[in-house]
């Protein structure tokens, strides 16, 4: 347990009742084995905590590399002025703790000691969005993403599953410069290579977990004969261009969906590039204005209508706008 600005982290809330498939996996374990993959191939690679390395998943660096992990304690800025000096002497520090407070809490440090200086930080804001659940609006970071793009030189990732993590935190060893990774609570299924490869008139683009919700709905619109293609859009920043312009141009109409808020986010990077290369009709799928509450990640979803149901209504909108 941890007290943290007037809350009380919670016991873990499982996803179970989100997905009703087998073998789910923690994102943030993902992270937590990439990183220890990552130590093993780079001695320079360093872990610096904010007093939350159990539920960040750097424990698993700690407990393998005790000499190279840094417990900076309930400090934020401190985290990553730190992180910034480690770099400056060539170690590839990865500051981790939960989004709101990184970058939330320290962004004007990470803006000025990192991105600034271009220096080789990676931050790692974990519990992000509203699935974090039970711990309220106050740890439920739904800004993040906008804080993190904003940053001249910053790379933002938003990894879909367990893998894709683990696999984009060993990429970020490989970047020269600072990267955002942002991780979600829960478990979630493997990603579906094959629901991703379908084709569709209307496209929705993911990212984060909400890919496989997505995913769901895709699969229950297609028994209703409305083809949909799902995009796991998991690099936000730099924007695949050559990608979303293809798409653009070979679809009727795109819905971005993200467990953030609306202003800022994923769906924001695409509507700004499209507007000005190829104006697009587009609708979002993603937090208005408001802040989270306590609740189960299935509740949460709903309420807040992120869920399969959610795209599935906004896809029979604009489904009957292209019509008309």
């Amino acid at each position: 347990m941890r007290t943290h600005r007037g809350g009380v982290i919670s016991s873990i809330i499982t996803s179970q009742n989100i997905m009703s498939t087998k073998n789910l996996k923690s994102i943030r374990e993902g992270f937590g084995e990439g990183l220890v993959q990552a130590g093993i191939e780079n001695e320079n690679v360093v872990v610096l905590s904010a007093d939350l390395r159990d539920s960040t998943k750097s424990d698993m660096f700690a407990e393998k590399f005790p000499e190279r992990f840094i417990e900076v304690g309930v400090a934020e800025q401190n985290l990553a002025s730190v992180a910034s000096g480690m770099a400056a002497m060539g170690k590839i520090p990865f500051a981790t703790s939960y989004a709101v407070f990184s970058p939330g809490r320290n962004w004007e440090q990470i803006r000025t000691t990192i991105t600034y200086n271009d220096a080789n930080v990676k931050i790692i804001g974990s519990h992000g969005g509203v699935v974090t659940g039970a711990d309220g609006g106050s740890h439920q970071a739904l800004e993040d993403i906008a804080l993190a793009r904003v940053l001249p030189r910053m790379t933002v990732f938003s990894p879909a599953d367990y893998e894709e993590a683990k696999q984009m935190t060993l990429e970020a060893v490989k970047i020269k410069g600072p990267v955002y990774i942002r991780l979600a609570r829960i478990s979630v299924p493997e990603l579906d290579k094959e629901e991703l490869s379908k084709e569709g008139d209307i496209v929705i683009i993911a990212t984060g977990h909400l890919v496989h919700q997505a995913i769901t709905a895709s699969q229950e619109l297609r028994k209703e004969g409305i083809n949909t293609k799902v995009i796991n859009l998991s690099r936000i920043k730099p924007l695949d261009e050559k990608m979303i312009l293809s798409l653009a141009k070979e679809s009727k109409g795109i819905i971005t969906v993200e467990d953030h808020q609306l202003a800022g986010g994923m769906g924001s990077a695409i509507a700004e590039f499209l507007s000005e290369n190829y104006p697009t009709k587009i609708k979002f799928i993603a937090v208005r204005d408001q802040y989270g509450q306590s609740g189960t990640p299935e509740e949460l979803l709903k309420y807040y209508k992120l869920d399969a149901k959610a795209i599935k209504n906004v896809v029979y909108e604009l489904n009957t706008e292209i019509k008309n």
